[in-house]
């Protein structure tokens, strides 16, 4: 079993590479919608194989049924923009590319219900920072045309437009989202330009680095102390029960 994982976890970081780097030479090269899609399915695979081995063969000790315990990280607020309440008992950070699949199809599913249950709710503040990932070529510039609609108040509304257009991204979608945002097209475009918040998109890399998250979608979920928030970790398009089981836990949600 260990060898079967071992396989699908080199050849998961191999297809990442690939994503990150294609193939330079060769007549169709592995675009990196494919490679995503194939990391993906190893990943299925990859839990497949793990969840087998609970059944494991006689002579080999069975895996513990007890889950590890969630990992405990500190992240600060750093320039995120927020929604819900200020002095809401539980902070969601969440490190995000605009670019990723992931990202997506947790923002068109299990957001939507605990933006719904906990944030309208006031029992829940969540914050959006940045983890553009290098294997995804528009999600550094997607990151700068969100923080740029914020300018004129409309940061979650881009936001939200990015993510559903995660396969369309670039220069000319952001254009065409400003305009059905009714942004201040000029501006929009000088801010872009300046790129006017890299050194906040910096920072949030930096500080997820630091704290031992590299993959996106990634949340901590906790209580927060002036700027910084201490909670479990939580990584992945992770269903909305899950969430809500972690929510529950805490102080003030239920």
């Amino acid at each position: 079993m260990r060898a079967q994982l071992g396989a699908v976890a080199i050849a998961t970081a191999t297809l990442a590479l690939m994503a990150a780097s294609p193939p330079t030479g060769a007549d169709e090269p592995m675009t990196r919608a494919q490679a995503d899609q194939i990391i993906s399915e190893l990943r299925q695979i990859r839990g497949l194989l793990e969840r087998s081995a609970v059944g494991s063969p006689a002579g080999q000790p069975p895996m513990s049924a007890t889950p590890a315990p969630a990992e405990r990280v500190t992240v600060g607020m750093g320039s995120a923009p927020v929604l819900g309440r200020d002095d809401a008992p539980v902070t969601i950070v969440e490190f995000t590319d605009y670019q990723c699949p992931f990202c997506q199809q947790f923002h068109l599913t299990a957001f939507q219900d605990m933006k719904r249950d906990y944030v309208d709710a006031g029992k829940v503040r969540y914050a959006s920072r940045d983890l553009p990932l290098a294997m995804h070529p528009n999600a550094m510039s997607a990151a700068h045309a969100a923080r740029c609609a914020g300018e004129q108040n409309r940061f979650w509304q881009m936001r939200n437009a990015l993510i559903a257009n995660a396969n369309q991204l670039g220069s000319t979608r952001y254009s065409d989202l400003a305009d059905e945002l009714q942004l201040d097209r000029p501006s929009f475009q000088q801010c872009l330009a300046e790129e006017r918040f890299k050194t906040q998109i910096a920072k949030d890399m930096s500080e997820a680095k630091a704290a031992g998250i590299t993959g996106t979608p990634s949340f901590v979920v906790g209580r927060s102390t002036g700027d910084l928030v201490e909670g479990v970790l939580l990584v992945g398009a992770l269903p909305y029960a899950t969430f809500d089981a972690t929510l529950k836990g805490l102080p003030g949600t239920q």
